[in-house]
């Protein structure tokens, strides 16, 4: 599975399960997770794409659902940690603390798959969805708002971009 990492938490929540050469952290780029998840998704039609971001970081670029939506790969999910909160300037609340519904938007694009779990009974299914599909998925995952202990992923663009590509592409593409 190949990983697009939004900023903040998302990243830091990717890095702390392991440091993946196929996980791919934006830093600097709010608003944009989504977008790269599309196109890496269509150059690589026979790997599963998952996109982990925040709230803050979808509604920036929230159009982009509505391209996700009309493109539809079958290999693309996206999972929004939505805490209601901007974590990464201070923890003010965010568009969904007033009532935007992330998972509404996704379904008025397009998305025949667009969920919000809230609970633990629902975090299993929904977790399967993410990394097996079938199909385009956005899963809104209700998260606590809480500090929570950084693990930072490497931040050298440079490297990320190289390693991320050599070890999907391989070592010939580096030459």
């Amino acid at each position: 599975m190949l990983v697009i990492a939004g900023l903040g938490s998302a990243a830091w929540d990717v890095a702390s399960v392991e440091d993946n050469p196929l996980d791919f952290p934006m830093w600097g780029g709010m608003g944009a997770p989504a977008m790269i998840g599309l196109g890496l998704a269509q150059a690589q039609p026979g790997r599963r794409v998952l996109v982990i971001t925040g709230d803050g970081d979808l509604m920036m670029g929230v159009g982009s659902l509505a391209t996700i939506g009309a493109q539809a790969p079958e290999n693309l999910s996206i999972a929004v940690l939505d805490n209601e909160r901007h974590g990464e300037t201070g923890m003010q609340r965010g568009l969904t603390a007033s009532g935007v519904d992330i998972a509404g938007i996704a379904r008025a694009c397009g998305f025949k798959a667009a969920y919000t779990a809230r609970g633990d009974q629902e975090l299993e299914a929904r977790i399967k969805l993410m990394r097996q599909g079938p199909g385009l998925a956005l899963c809104v995952f209700k998260i606590k708002a809480e500090a929570v202990p950084r693990v930072l992923p490497p931040r050298d663009g440079g490297y990320l971009k190289d390693r991320f590509r050599e070890k999907l592409l391989g070592a010939a593409v580096m030459k």
